[in-house]
C-alpha cells in the first residue's frame, strides 16, 4: 500500500528563505546532534513499525496569531503537545495530510510535501504544486530537518518511522512537534467524525477554527446529498481491491473505506476484519458473493486497467457476482482516508454501488 512510483515530479520552486522565529533557531542548534541520534537508532533496528473551494480562497489571509486562542493543546496518538502559536513552517508526510491543510487555505505554512500517490484535488493542485516536494516516498530524518519545520504532519503511520530514523522522539528531541493523522492511531473504527474531528484539530492548531467549521459542514452537505439519493436501497456487498495476487490486500473494518461504503449504500464483505488493511484469502472473496468490486487506484500497485485485467482473469472468481457483470467502482486512494477526499468518495460509491439512484 505505501509503494509508491509517483506521477511525474511536481514543480519546486526555490526554497524561501525566511526569518525563523526563536523556537526555530533553537531548532537549528539541535540539528546535528538530533540527526546522529537518530541515525544510530536505525543501525540499531530492524523491524518497522508499524468542495473545499470557499475555504482555500479564504486562506489569502495568515493563520491567527500567537495569543488569539493560545495556547492550544493537542492529545494526538499518544503524545501531548502544547502550540504556544501557530506553526509557520510545515512539513507534511504522505499526500492527504497536504490537502487537507491546502483546503484550510494554509498554503503560506507548508515548507515540504513528501509521498504523492493519487491526482491531486482540482481545486487544490496548483496551490499543491507551489510547494517543494521533499522526497517520492518518506523523505528521511536530516531531509524533513533541512526544511527547518517545526511542526511535521503525517498521515500513515510510517511517516513517523522508528527502523527509518523519523520517530516522533527523535523529531521531539531536535525542537520539532508532530501530528499524526488519527487514522493510525489503531484504537477503533474509523467513521467519517474522524474525518470532521480531524480537520476540526487541525483548524485549532493554526487557529483557523472558523475556517475549519466551513470546511466540515460543506463535507457534511456533500455526504448528506449522496445517502439521501440512496435512501431505502437494498444493502450491496462491496469488495475492496487494493492490491495482491496471492492474497487480496483489503480495507478491513476499522478503516474509514468500510464507514464510506455504508453511507454510499453498501456493506464492506470484510468488514470483520479487525484491522485497517489486511490481507484475505481468495477463497474467502469467493465465498462472500461481493456485488461490486471497489478498487483502490494509487501509484506504485499497478494501473486500474491491469488490476481489472488481473480480476477478471482469475478461474477461481468467475462465479463472483462483481465479476460475472463486471461491476467496479475506481477509487484514488486518498479518497479513502481521513481528510477533504472522503465525502467525494462517498458520492462516487454510491454512484457505482445504486447508479439507478442517480438516472
Amino acid at each position: 500500500m505505501y509503494d509508491g512510483t509517483s506521477r511525474p515530479p511536481l514543480p519546486t520552486p526555490a526554497r524561501r528563505r525566511t526569518a525563523l522565529p526563536a523556537s526555530a533557531r533553537r531548532r537549528t542548534a539541535l540539528r546535528a546532534t538530533a540527526a546522529a541520534l537518530a541515525l544510530s537508532a536505525a543501525a540499531l533496528l530492524t523491524a518497522g513499525c508499524g468542495s473545499s473551494q470557499d475555504t482555500a480562497r479564504d486562506g489569502k489571509t495568515a493563520a491567527a496569531s500567537a495569543g488569539d486562542g493560545f495556547p492550544v493543546t493537542i492529545d494526538n496518538c499518544g503524545v501531548r503537545t502544547t502550540y504556544d502559536e501557530p506553526p509557520a513552517r510545515v512539513v507534511t508526510i504522505h499526500q492527504h495530510p497536504a490537502e487537507l491543510m491546502l483546503a484550510l487555505g494554509l498554503k503560506d505554512r507548508m515548507v515540504g510535501t513528501a509521498f504523492p500517490d493519487s491526482a491531486v484535488l482540482p481545486e487544490l493542485r496548483k496551490d499543491y504544486a507551489s510547494i517543494p516536494e521533499l522526497a517520492k516516498k518518506e523523505p528521511s530524518f536530516e531531509t524533513v530537518l533541512d526544511a527547518e519545520p517545526d511542526l511535521v504532519y503525517g498521515g500513515y503511520g510510517s511517516a513517523f518511522a522508528e527502523n527509518e530514523g523519523r520517530s516522533r522522539k527523535a523529531f521531539a528531541d531536535a525542537g520539532i512537534d508532530t501530528h499524526l493523522n488519527r487514522e493510525y492511531c489503531g484504537e477503533k473504527r474509523v467513521t467519517m467524525k474522524d474525518t470532521y474531528d480531524e480537520i476540526r484539530t487541525i483548524g485549532r492548531i493554526f487557529g483557523v477554527s472558523d475556517r475549519a467549521d466551513m470546511l466540515v459542514s460543506d463535507l457534511r452537505e456533500r455526504v448528506g446529498r449522496a445517502t439521501a439519493a440512496v435512501e431505502g436501497e437494498p444493502e450491496v456487498p462491496v469488495f475492496v481491491y487494493d492490491s495482491g495476487d496471492k492474497a487480496a490486500f483489503t480495507a478491513g473494518g476499522k478503516s474509514l473505506g468500510t464507514e464510506l461504503i455504508r453511507l454510499a449504500g453498501g456493506k464492506n464483505v470484510f468488514a470483520d476484519l479487525d484491522d485497517v488493511f489486511g490481507d484475505v484469502s481468495w477463497e474467502q472473496v469467493v465465498e462472500r458473493k461481493p456485488e461490486v468490486i471497489a478498487i483502490y487506484d494509487y501509484a506504485g500497485a499497478g494501473s486500474v486497467a491491469e488490476k481489472k485485467k488481473f480480476l477478471l482473469a482469475q478461474p477461481a472468481l468467475e462465479d463472483v457476482p462483481a465479476i460475472r457483470n463486471k461491476r467496479f467502482v475506481v477509487l484514488p486512494l486518498t479518497a479513502t482516508l481521513v481528510g477533504v477526499r472522503s465525502a467525494y468518495a462517498v458520492e462516487d460509491l454510491a454512484r457505482g454501488i445504486h447508479p439507478e439512484s442517480f438516472r
